[in-house]
């Protein structure tokens, strides 16, 4: 009987620590591997730091691995730079347009859904790529989340 207990034991510590070795961030969440930056998500970096707590070494290896593959971020909340080469333009006459048709245009370009008529969004008539960096460039310090633009010919 002591046998099968310390049989069982043994199978159960080494699962645990298979599991540290991996990563909490890596197993329950693999799709977010690849991500270089952002929030750290609490319940991966809680998990890894209990693995620290009861195993030094393994708990080590947890954060270094979820670290390294991005799995300890949370998505989407990196920040990263404009690049005028993945920016689609899309072009259309806005005198022709309400903000409902905008509002359609930008949902089947992007898929985001927005409603032009809240009070933290802008619109602002753009004729360039550089025209828009240059405006991004003025606003960005001062809000935290942009992800649709817009050029109006």
């Amino acid at each position: 009987m002591l046998k099968k207990i310390m049989k069982t034991f043994d199978v159960l510590a080494c699962a645990v620590l298979i599991v540290q070795l991996a990563g909490c961030g890596t197993i329950m969440y693999p799709e977010r591997k690849g991500q270089r930056s952002g929030r750290i998500d609490v319940g991966v970096a809680v998990l890894d730091g209990i693995g620290l707590l009861f195993f030094i070494i393994p708990g080590v290896i947890a954060y270094a691995v979820d670290f390294s593959n991005g799995t300890i971020y949370i998505p989407n909340t990196a920040r990263s730079s404009l690049d005028p080469k993945n920016i689609k333009m899309v072009k259309f006459d806005a005198k022709h347009y309400t903000n409902a048709t905008i509002e359609k245009i930008i949902k089947e370009e992007t898929g985001y859904t927005v409603k032009l008529n809240q009070d933290n969004i802008k619109i602002a008539r753009l004729e360039s790529i550089d025209e828009m960096m240059a405006r991004f460039a003025e606003v960005l310090p001062k809000i935290k989340n942009d992800r649709i633009v817009l050029s109006m010919k």
